[in-house]
């Protein structure tokens, strides 16, 4: 073997030795989302700035889909969503600069309430039913707390769900809370079919569904642990906002 081809050998095993490494760090799982709350006399103003920020700084990998929550105690709000993203990516994305910060604080910041919250979530792709980036207009979000140390008896749960799911064609993509809050394991329903798939009678009953996959009498012992291991779960409907959103 000569010279040339001993260093190329030693090249490729050391990628191959690499290769793991890099793959876990680019992992794209996490998504930041911010809430915000436009004052009720300013949402036309609000509405045109956040557009003209979107396109202006909000493009690439750091692009916003926008979403106008229709129901349950945030109604009224947006929901600014980035990413996914890997945590290597979000820790190097810092504040996207002086020019951006400024941007915000005198065009949007102007027409918004005091009342806002920031969150991170990882995609759990073992307890999904949906890709992660396989996105649709309307979505439902069931936002599950779990008691303290309850958080493993919460991914059984949802592990049965899932089956569930699977059985009816739900796509339910599932998210976990991450560094902020409480512990929080978020239901994405998408609905892939429009809002007609909350009719009654576009599927099967779901307590069938889910004994027909989990056995005879376990949608009881499903709702038992449920209040048993659960805080609070509450769900809301949101609709995206494309016209608002990163071209």
């Amino acid at each position: 073997m000569n010279n040339k081809s001993f260093v190329g050998i030693k090249k490729l095993t050391l990628v191959c030795m690499l290769f793991p490494f890099i793959a876990t760090s680019q992992i794209k799982n996490v998504v930041s989302t911010h809430r915000v709350f436009p004052k009720i006399d300013k949402v036309s103003e609000f509405e045109k700035a956040i557009t003209a920020h979107a396109q202006k700084y909000h493009t690439g990998d750091v692009k916003w889909r926008v979403f106008e929550i229709q129901s349950g105690p945030d109604f009224g709000g947006y929901q600014l969503v980035e990413g996914p993203s890997s945590w290597e990516a979000f820790d190097k994305r810092g504040n996207l600069g002086t020019e951006h910060t400024d941007d915000w604080n005198r065009t949007i910041a102007i027409h918004l309430t005091d009342r806002q919250s920031a969150s991170y979530s990882v995609y759990v792709d073992s307890l999904s039913t949906v890709a992660i980036g396989d996105y649709s207009d309307k979505i439902n979000i069931t936002h599950v707390f779990p008691k303290p140390g309850c958080g493993p008896k919460i991914v059984g749960i949802i592990k049965d769900l899932k089956k569930a799911w699977t059985a009816d064609g739900s796509t339910v993509a599932v998210y976990s809370a991450n560094s902020s809050g409480p512990t929080q394991y978020a239901l994405v329903t998408r609905y892939k079919q429009g809002l007609k798939e909350k009719a009654d009678g576009f599927r099967k009953p779901f307590k069938a569904t889910y004994e027909s996959v989990n056995g005879a009498g376990s949608f009881d012992k499903y709702l038992e642990n449920i209040r048993e291991y659960t805080n609070e779960a509450w769900s809301e409907l949101l609709f995206l906002r494309p016209d608002l959103s990163s071209k």
